[in-house]
């Protein structure tokens, strides 16, 4: 049965309220809903994964990917430092921000877990075609697409979420209304404010 990745995280999640409204340090209660959680992984078209290099360091791209079936898919080149850095060490992180969506500002997921690289031709031609179909709407588009990313060389790596941290800045400014929201941000879709104001 289908799953997508909100409810499947949410076994591994635990979701402690808030008593202490003033305490603004406590962000705990402020995790995003299932639904806007959801909404956020649909509205949203890249994220930033992260691995760990030979050295232990972090590193991090920001790169397109594909919500489905409860898993974050990507692709890449084979060559890409980071395809032989998880295969060594498959654990890696998702970050996932609303800014540039419809959703605007304040809304961030976050996710750890392990990856699959995948070569076979079988995930790849449904990873080209769903991917494509995503970005395009017409069939010329979508094989024009798929023609792009099929290159020699090519992987595609599915991120199995097992861990989540989200944050909702508008729960948090509920809790404080009296301070400055994000409404006139002009970073939000949508929005802009008056330069001769």
């Amino acid at each position: 049965m289908k799953q997508d990745l909100c409810s499947r995280v949410a076994s591994g999640r635990e979701i402690i309220m808030d008593t202490a409204d003033d305490n603004l340090e406590d962000l705990v209660s402020c995790a995003l809903s299932p639904e806007r959680e959801q909404e956020l992984l649909d509205a949203q078209r890249e994220c930033v994964f992260s691995w760990t290099n030979k050295k232990g360091e972090a590193v991090g791209v920001i790169v397109s990917y594909l919500n489905h079936d409860g898993k974050i898919w990507m692709t890449c080149a084979e060559k890409r430092a980071r395809v032989s850095a998880i295969r060594r060490f498959p654990r890696a992180s998702v970050c996932i921000t609303s800014s540039g969506t419809k959703l605007g500002t304040g809304k961030t997921v976050t996710y750890k877990g392990d990856c699959i690289v995948h070569k076979d031709r079988k995930v790849l031609d449904w990873f080209f075609y769903a991917f494509a179909s995503d970005r395009r709407n017409d069939p010329e588009g979508v094989q024009a697409y798929i023609d792009h990313l099929d290159s020699p060389g090519r992987v595609v790596i599915e991120f199995v979420p097992d861990w989540t941290l989200s944050f909702d800045s508008e729960v948090l400014w509920e809790r404080a209304p009296k301070a400055a929201t994000d409404d006139d941000d002009p970073r939000n879709a949508g929005r802009s404010i008056d330069s001769t104001a």
